[in-house]
């Protein structure tokens, strides 16, 4: 029996590829902080395609709520995991000297800090098997950084770096780890720019349009299915935009 664990499922790149997923995975098991009535949507969504589903609500930055999430994951589907998706993120645009202490710190938490508590509970299951695949969900911003969103570019720098160190780690025990660097995608998360941004911001890609959030899953879809031999990479997915 095959298990996917996805955190920041409720919307956008998480949501459309953990429906995805439910085709090939005989459970899945989601999470995300808010949006909690949508996350039960997906839920309903994944169980309908014969997928069974267990959804939870809390923070990825917490370490109590993901050694919990982990664990009740293992109880209902059994300790074999197969696929991890740190997906959960969150942005912040404005100029450093408005940001906060607490503002950088929630950013670090949601971002990066996830991404280790996440690894931290469920390498242990994935080394005893001696099989697993982890994705990290990354941006362009992480390789080369974006004005006015310091504190979210050096998170994603953080995630590539924390991809690269942990997938030679683990490479021996046939474990591999990957991140998705993705450009500009149609989500809810660049919903802040005005009609003139938007089109400012698609002028500059060569592909000539963002992203749609199923196609950012589709491919994620993808990866997660590749060749255990691709492993410690950093795939960049923006349309030849950076």
């Amino acid at each position: 029996m095959s298990t996917a664990i996805i955190t920041g499922a409720s919307r956008g790149i998480g949501r459309e590829l953990a429906l995805h997923l439910a085709d090939c995975y005989d459970n899945i098991a989601i999470t995300s902080y808010r949006h909690t009535d949508k996350l039960h949507e997906v839920a309903a969504l994944i169980e309908k395609k014969g997928c069974k589903c267990y959804a939870d609500s809390g923070d990825a930055g917490n370490y109590d709520f993901i050694s919990h999430f982990i664990s009740h994951t293992a109880e209902a589907f059994g300790d074999h995991i197969d696929l991890l998706v740190n997906n959960a993120g969150i942005s912040y645009v404005g100029l450093i000297t408005d940001m906060t202490d607490k503002d950088f710190d929630t950013i670090m938490k949601t971002n990066i800090y996830s991404v280790f508590h996440t690894c931290n509970r469920v390498v242990p299951y994935m080394v005893r098997q001696k099989s697993g695949k982890i994705l990290n969900i990354s941006s362009v911003w992480g390789n080369t950084g974006a004005s006015c969103e310091v504190a979210y570019s050096a998170s994603k720098g953080a995630v590539n770096a924390f991809t690269k160190a942990l997938a030679k780690e683990l490479a021996p025990s046939g474990i591999c780890v990957n991140a998705i660097a993705y450009g500009a995608i149609d989500t809810e998360m660049n919903q802040h720019l005005s009609a003139e941004d938007r089109q400012l911001l698609i002028n500059e890609i060569p592909a000539g349009k963002m992203a749609t959030a199923t196609e950012a899953a589709i491919f994620a879809a993808h990866i997660c299915q590749a060749s255990s031999y691709l492993n410690g990479q950093i795939i960049t997915f923006d349309g030849a935009w950076q």
